[in-house]
């Protein structure tokens, strides 16, 4: 019989089996990977000894495309980033771009911007929990977050005719005015959100089984969360009051009351507790924002981007013309330099870095997703921990793949 030879891979392999140690392919098709992430990681027994995210999958070249477009036509290639809250993807680009060419927004457009971006806020932790519970177990919730989701994206869809990706901000404004039923239709939603809020931690707050999952899994202390770049819900799990929405204040934060929510641990279950206590922020602030709303115009004068106000001076010929030439050929010159503007999402910080050549598209744009840091320190988290923590781990940094894959 012919002698097997050993070379250096079957030595390896050999040397593998022969060991405590596995390699294991987690995604990128697995379901807790919230997207198609892909992890390598080496265990022994049933420890993770090497967590090695890799992401690319998702890839559409949002960046570069961009270089290519004037900065009305990029406004929809937001929605596509973190789809699951496009519409503070949407303000973070219109924001960035205003303070670009210093258009000085409506009052009335500032609140409209804060109460659609609490709701995308709401949306998403609603996602997040349904799915994060899911990850552990506990299938209850994931139905009750389902539940509240969709009466908030039916006012979505009541308001710009979208659920997944909005569009409905523009540089300048808004593509249309809220009704006032519809925001008393809101406002009825928060009269019963808080309630609901209880009903989900009735379900997981204190149950043995959640806690066992959570609690103590995945520290990061506030020094190296710093460090790390993290941000949103998962720096503040940790200890850390940062938020762009008081340190950066923007739209009409400054005007409503509210607090910072912040953990002790930096664990699993501080950054689920975070997030469950900016329910309870962004439902205040929506109820306030709704309270104080004025009357008022929603579209700034700035002809670069909006339309005249159609009257009878202007023609419906004339006014789709006039649509027409700013879509295609968009403002004509932008300031030189350079430009970088933060909003908080849902998920953290998200950041647009443009630089300008003067002309009416981007020379470079480069956008700062939370999500790609987020994976990025998934090492940090997971090695040292069990297997099944990996999955708790991933569910509580609220990660996207669309917008790391940009």
């Amino acid at each position: 019989m012919e002698k097997f030879s050993e070379g250096p891979g079957n030595r390896e392999e050999t040397s593998r089996l022969s060991s405590n140690g596995l390699t294991l392919n987690i995604g990128p098709q697995h379901p807790a990977t919230h997207g198609v992430l892909r992890l390598v990681v080496d265990l022994d027994g049933e420890t993770i000894v090497k967590c090695t995210p890799y992401v690319g999958y998702l890839h559409r070249g949002v960046e570069k495309l961009s270089e290519h477009r004037n900065y009305m036509q990029i406004l929809p290639f937001t929605d596509r980033l973190d789809y699951v809250s496009a519409m503070s993807n949407n303000i973070g680009y219109c924001t960035a771009v205003e303070k670009m060419f210093g258009i000085e927004l409506p009052e009335r457009t500032e609140y409209i911007r804060t109460i659609i971006g609490e709701m995308s806020r709401i949306v998403n932790h609603l996602l997040w929990l349904a799915t994060h519970a899911l990850d552990i177990g506990a299938m209850t919730v994931f139905l009750y977050c389902f539940r509240e989701r969709e009466k908030l994206l039916d006012l979505f869809e009541r308001l710009c005719g979208a659920r997944l990706t909005m569009s409905y901000t523009r540089i300048g404004g808004l593509k249309n005015d809220v009704d006032e039923q519809w925001l008393k239709d809101l406002y009825e939603f928060t009269d019963e959100f808080p309630m609901r809020i209880e009903q989900y931690e009735t379900l997981i707050d204190k149950n043995r089984i959640w806690l066992k999952r959570t609690k103590g899994i995945g520290v990061i202390s506030a020094e190296e969360a710093i460090n790390w770049g993290l941000s949103g819900p998962t720096l503040r799990g940790s200890g850390v009051p940062y938020d762009i929405r008081t340190d950066m204040s923007y739209g009409v934060y400054d005007k409503v009351k509210w607090q910072v929510c912040t953990g002790k641990n930096g664990d699993v279950y501080d950054r689920y507790r975070v997030r469950m206590e900016e329910f309870r922020q962004s439902n205040s602030i929506i109820r306030q924002c709704i309270d104080q709303i004025p009357e008022g115009p929603i579209m700034a004068d700035a002809p670069k981007f909006t339309l005249p106000a159609k009257d009878k001076v202007l023609s419906d010929m004339e006014h789709l013309i006039h649509h027409f030439v700013l879509v295609t050929k968009g403002p004509q010159t932008a300031p030189e330099g350079e430009l970088y503007v933060a909003t908080e999402v849902p998920k953290g910080e998200l950041g647009f870095f443009f630089v300008s050549d003067g002309t009416g598209k981007p020379y470079r744009m480069r956008i700062r997703s939370p999500s790609f840091v987020h994976v990025a320190a998934l090492p940090r988290l997971c090695e040292g921990e069990l297997i099944a923590d990996l999955i708790s781990n991933i569910g509580s940094i609220d990660i996207v793949l669309g917008e790391c894959d940009r």
